[in-house]
C-alpha cells in the first residue's frame, strides 16, 4: 500500500479523534446543572425525529403512505418489539396498504 494513503488515513483518524477527545477531556470535571444534563440527554431524540419525520411524509407521493408506516411502526413499538420486529411489521403493513388501496 502506498505510504501517502496511509498517512492519509491516519491524519484523517486524528482529525475524527481529537476534537472528540478534546471536550471529553477539558469538561470531564465540570459539574453541569440538572436542567443541561436533562437537555442533552434528550438531544439523541430530537435528533432521531429530525430524521424521521421528513421521511414519513416525503416516502410516497401519496401522503397517506408515510403516515400509515408511521402509525403501524409506533404500535408495534410500544408493544416491546424489537426493532427488526418493529421494521418488518410496518414493511409488511405498508405491503397490505399497496395492494388494497393503492
Amino acid at each position: 500500500m502506498d505510504s501517502m494513503i496511509i498517512i492519509m488515513i491516519i491524519g484523517m483518524g486524528l482529525v475524527t479523534y481529537i476534537p472528540r477527545m478534546i471536550p471529553l477531556v477539558a469538561l470531564s470535571q465540570l459539574k453541569l446543572p440538572v436542567f443541561v444534563q436533562n437537555v442533552l440527554k434528550n438531544v439523541p431524540y430530537a435528533t432521531l425525529g429530525a430524521l424521521v419525520v421528513p421521511g414519513i411524509f416525503l416516502i410516497s407521493d401519496d401522503l397517506i403512505f408515510g403516515i400509515v408506516g408511521a402509525i403501524a411502526a409506533t404500535l408495534i413499538a410500544f408493544t416491546g418489539a424489537n426493532v427488526i420486529v418493529v421494521v418488518m411489521g410496518s414493511i409488511g403493513t405498508l405491503v397490505l396498504y399497496s395492494m388494497f388501496f393503492s
